[in-house]
């Protein structure tokens, strides 16, 4: 980035943010890193998300250009999803997110902790 006007709400760097602001895109792009997944075998990996969020969040990867859909042959018809050569230039930011998250987890969630305990006590008024 070359100066500060580039961080407008219609900036490139705007459209990176949004796609790591929802915690299931980052975590379906991981899934994947390591080749092609069938919905069910993906939603068991990944575990904690439900065939509707699944489904969401792969079309909206789809839709990005991260991921592409490829149509098994089989009855009833299969599908299954990788990462698009865009999808796997993420894989390297995503990995250094969950590097600085179990380096500096604990911490958050201890700010946490005492934010929540200074909010809950009695105001002294």
């Amino acid at each position: 980035m070359n100066s500060d006007r580039e961080l407008l709400a219609d900036c490139r760097a705007r459209l990176a943010f949004d796609l790591f602001a929802n915690t299931w895109n980052a975590v379906v792009i991981w899934a994947l890193r390591h080749g092609p997944e069938r919905p069910g075998l993906l939603r068991e990996r990944i575990g904690g998300i439900s065939p509707k969020v699944l489904t969401e969040t792969l079309r909206r990867l789809y839709a990005n250009g991260l991921v592409e859909r490829r149509r098994l042959p089989g009855s009833p018809p299969h599908v299954e999803y990788s990462l698009t050569e865009l999808g796997r230039t993420l894989l390297a930011p995503i990995g250094a997110f969950g590097e600085w998250a179990f380096e500096h987890g604990d911490e958050v969630m201890d700010a946490q902790e005492a934010a929540e305990a200074t909010s809950a006590r009695p105001s002294s008024t």
